[in-house]
């Protein structure tokens, strides 16, 4: 079976092509389909959709309700755990990335040619301004932290069971899961497909939340943030003490005649500046052992219901569900 997770927040103008597309999807599928759909606390009517179109969809599913908003990756965590394909797909509720890609995936997966299969973007169609500090960001990740990921980042993602069994064993509420699917290693493959304009709604992937998803990619994979802290620490040591040596000389010298205020209070500010940025990096590498040592979980349920949908053989011994 394929399992194919879906997070859903602020998604209620596409449940129905949703819906639609699983649906068509399943009808060709070479395996039963099972969608695992996540309802991160959406604060639309999106689970009141869902639980009005899953039980006469003509595929299984499982519908899982959260608590609250947790965030994107681990609504997809909860969807993970929740899956009981051989095979699972993530995808985007918003169909950005095209629900045929679960079954591009199926088959790289079922072939035995990888462990994981990364969907990546040969075009897209977005906004200039999201375009460009997306390539940015993917760039300048890719130089510095995770060289392996493709440039363009990663938007959806397929797995064997095996792979999502050494997934959740890894447990940081704080994290990229993308990042975590390069860390882990095995077999790789990847899937060139055309991003698709959104049809409906808003993205709910606010400038905040991609700030916040920024330093958590960051943060928690490399500690490059401290060395560079380390060397501009080292660098402006070596010039304060050179500086200092130069106004020493020149003040035995006797050609200074008026000591500068404003330069002292440059360099004040310079060095209390570094000292704030540095105290910032450390807290933020402290709060992610905070939250990692605490265990609390990376989210809360509040209801699941499954849909079941039996899968029998027509007289034509075609696959026929019921």
């Amino acid at each position: 079976m394929l399992s194919i997770v879906i997070p859903v927040f602020r998604n209620e103008k596409n449940i129905d092509r949703l819906v639609q597309e699983l649906e068509r999807i399943s009808a060709i599928a070479p395996v039963p389909i099972e969608a695992v759909i996540v309802v991160d606390g959406s604060p639309d009517r999106s689970l009141e959709l869902l639980q009005q179109a899953l039980p006469r969809a003509a595929f299984s599913s499982v519908l899982v309700s959260l608590s609250r908003n947790f965030g994107a990756f681990n609504a997809v965590r909860c969807g993970l755990e929740q899956a009981s394909g051989d095979y699972i797909a993530v995808l985007a509720a918003d169909l950005q990335e095209p629900a045929d890609l679960a079954l591009t995936f199926l088959d790289i997966l079922r072939r035995d040619q990888a462990d994981i299969a990364f969907a990546t973007h040969s075009s897209r169609d977005d906004p200039w301004f999201d375009e460009i500090s997306s390539r940015a960001f993917w760039a300048l990740y890719r130089r510095w932290v995770l060289p392996e990921l493709p440039p363009g980042g990663v938007n959806a993602v397929g797995c064997t069971r095996m792979v999502r069994d050494r997934l959740l064993q890894l447990r940081e509420p704080t994290t990229n899961l993308i990042a975590l699917f390069f860390w882990l290693g095995f077999r790789r493959a990847y899937v060139p497909y055309d991003r698709q304009p959104r049809r409906d709604g808003r993205s709910a992937w606010t400038l905040a939340k991609k700030l916040r998803y920024g330093f958590d990619s960051l943060f928690s994979f490399t500690d490059l943030p401290i060395r560079l802290l380390l060397l501009l620490g080292v660098v402006g040591t070596v010039t304060a003490i050179a500086f200092a040596a130069a106004l020493l000389s020149a003040s035995l010298a006797g050609r200074i005649a008026v000591p500068g205020y404003a330069p002292t209070v440059l360099i004040v500010t310079f060095f209390g500046s570094i000292t704030s940025l540095g105290l910032g990096i450390l807290g933020q590498y402290v709060w992610l052992i905070l939250q990692t040592t605490r265990g609390r979980p990376g989210y809360v349920i509040d209801n699941t219901e499954t849909f079941q949908r039996v899968q029998m053989m027509s007289s034509t011994g075609v696959p026929s569900r019921r």
